[in-house]
């Protein structure tokens, strides 16, 4: 079966916490998954600039991204945090190969909106690469930097981006592993179980909003695009990972239908 785990940056920035995820990883890579990772960085980017006294600036939830910017977002995303979590999994036992969007046209883009500078909107994923890798036993790590024909280079939402490599990839599940418990409904209780109209209604009643309201989208664009179900779940959560894939509700569970009472 084939499963994309996007990972969050927060849950990436303590070695503990990145070890603790790349073990379970590694663990269903050898129980016979096919896993491609995709992850954030969103914290270590803001402190990285912070420490070289650049103030990070956010239009609807997005980055600015400057030419100054999208140095840092080569040295960040594509650079330390994607490869300390290769180098956790490569510890765990799994075959682990960094990656961003860039390579061999993993995730073409264009700009979304000149007025973010180089924020990019994924147009195409070519899972050639994602294929190759997965089927010969390899963990491809994909950074959320995709580029275009004309060899121009984005920032891209890690969300949007692993719902455009789940989709390509023809993946079974796609988990979102975050630092939230899961999506709450309007008595501010987790849903274990969402269908596409009820996450619609959760939005239009405005009771998803913000980055909830961001990554129910993005998991609807998943289901509408061929995923199987979405997982959105707490990433800090013991053994979650393994508990997911066993079966167990935890966290938030997306499909595509309603689903008979």
């Amino acid at each position: 079966m084939k499963i994309l785990v996007k990972l969050g940056g927060t849950l990436l920035d303590a070695a503990e916490s990145r070890d603790r995820l790349a073990a379970q990883i590694a663990a269903a890579r050898a129980r016979g998954y096919e896993v491609a990772v995709v992850h954030g960085g969103g914290k270590q980017m803001t402190r990285y600039l912070a420490e070289r006294g650049i103030q990070s600036r956010f239009v609807g939830g997005l980055r600015v991204t400057t030419p100054e910017t999208l140095d840092a977002v080569l040295k960040v995303f594509a650079g330390s945090v994607n490869h300390e979590l290769v180098a956790s999994l490569n510890r765990a036992g799994a075959l682990a190969v960094g990656l961003s969007g860039i390579d061999a046209f993993l995730a073409e883009a264009e700009q979304l909106d000149p007025a973010l500078g180089a924020v990019g909107r994924v147009t195409r994923s070519n899972p050639a690469l994602l294929d190759l890798l997965a089927a010969n036993g390899f963990v491809p790590v994909v950074a959320c930097v995709a580029g275009d024909r004309q060899g121009n280079v984005y920032n891209v939402n890690a969300d949007q981006m692993a719902v455009a490599c789940a989709a390509a990839f023809e993946a079974r599940q796609l988990i979102f592993l975050t630092d939230v418990e899961g999506v709450l409904d309007g008595s501010r209780r987790v849903r274990p179980l969402l269908s596409a109209p009820e996450s619609e209604r959760l939005i239009a009643e405005g009771i998803a909003t913000g980055g909830m309201q961001a990554k129910l989208n993005a998991a609807l664009e998943a289901l509408r695009g061929g995923v199987g179900q979405v997982r959105i779940a707490p990433g800090a959560r013991a053994g979650i990972l393994d508990r997911l894939l066993a079966g167990e509700e935890v966290g938030t569970r997306m499909v595509i239908e309603e689903v008979a009472a």
